[in-house]
């Protein structure tokens, strides 16, 4: 009897202790869809807890499970950002107002919980910092003069085979050698230092500063006399790509191709790059460029004029609309609007954001 009932203990305490292993598995797992505000909470329940979300190696696993726009980080010209949460009780970050970078800053680009932001009195200085954790990294200065409004984008892409939050900054600026030409500086957190690209733009076109937007290594930025300018970061290569009746709108990432926000009338149209390379087919071919989905919106959801609304931002299966001083959300799928509890002021540049706790 004895031999018996020894194995059958034994294997009651490993199954016990395969439990609450388990347990603490599906923990961690959840928590790491959890926004930064949330997390933060949570650190008080228990001291095991607050070690878990504490290590670097959760820090980097929840950057790269929570991807959801939470906020959005806005500024007027000559004042401090502010930032504006869709939920106040599970996201925020301590100080808006990004006081815990040693100058005033202007914010010029958002990436899944990094911001870019520029020093406000001196040219060529660039910040990348997490408002969450307060981190932030003054980088080197660049070699090339981007102007006043840099039409600059930050891509940083968290991956779970890249412990390191590696991320890199593309500007398009005007070429000081050539007339009616841009050119493109990257700078490579890897390799810490600026690097202007081999590759120029020969076209007599203007970007549109604060509409550049990341697709899968390509850098997109809308024209300002229509159509879109293209830079592969892997190919190192520039394209201009013609853009379709009212090419002006809002260029953003849903369903990992490149899609164009814009009003039509008073209904609010969403377009998808199709084929980029459909101007070089056949005059016969039928193959489109851009791909009109669905009508999207119409603006009596929004309770206001279409002269009032703006998309501030079109991404994975969600729209932010603008309209006034009020926000309101749409979703893509449900096709369902709602008015947000926040009122927001008329920001020359307004960003989405990630509350991640990515450390930099």
């Amino acid at each position: 009897m004895d031999r018996g009932k020894r194995p059958g203990k034994y294997v009651g305490a490993t199954s016990h202790k395969i439990y609450m292993d388990l347990k603490d598995i599906i923990r961690e797992h959840a928590l790491q869809y959890l926004p930064a505000k949330s997390l933060f909470r949570f650190q008080s329940v228990c001291r095991d807890w607050k070690l878990q979300i504490s290590s670097p190696f959760f820090a980097h696993n929840q950057s790269h499970s929570f991807r959801s726009i939470l906020g959005l980080f806005g500024q007027t010209p000559g004042e401090p950002p502010s930032f504006l949460s869709f939920d106040a009780k599970s996201c925020g970050v301590p100080d808006p107002l990004l006081m815990f970078i040693p100058e005033p800053v202007e914010i010029l680009s958002s990436s899944n919980g990094l911001l870019c932001c520029k020093s406000c009195s001196v040219e060529k200085v660039y910040y990348i910092c997490n408002p969450v954790t307060q981190q932030w990294k003054k980088l080197p200065i660049s070699n090339a003069h981007h102007g006043s409004d840099p039409a600059i984008v930050l891509v940083f892409e968290p991956s779970l085979l890249n412990f390191d939050a590696d991320f890199k900054l593309i500007c398009a600026f005007p070429s000081n050698d050539f007339d009616d030409a841009i050119e493109f500086e990257i700078y490579s957190s890897r390799d810490g230092s600026w690097k202007t690209s081999g590759e120029i733009c020969f076209a007599s076109k203007t970007l549109v500063p604060t509409s550049g937007i990341h697709v899968k290594n390509v850098v997109y930025w809308n024209l300002k006399q229509g159509g879109v300018l293209a830079f592969d970061l892997i190919k190192d290569r520039s394209q201009l790509i013609q853009g379709y009746y009212g090419a002006k709108g809002t260029l953003g990432n849903v369903n990992g191709k490149l899609c164009s926000v814009s009003w039509c009338g008073r209904e609010l149209y969403l377009h998808a790059l199709a084929n980029v390379h459909s101007n070089t087919m056949q005059m016969t071919s039928h193959v489109k460029m851009w791909e009109q989905k669905h009508v999207v919106l119409e603006s009596r959801f929004l309770g206001g004029d279409v002269a009032d609304a703006k998309v501030i931002f079109a991404g994975g299966d969600m729209l932010v609309i603008q309209c006034r001083s009020s926000i309101y959300l749409h979703n893509l799928k449900t096709q369902e609007t709602k008015a947000l509890s926040i009122l927001i002021k008329n920001h020359s540049r307004c960003l989405p954001y990630v509350n991640s706790i990515v450390n930099i």
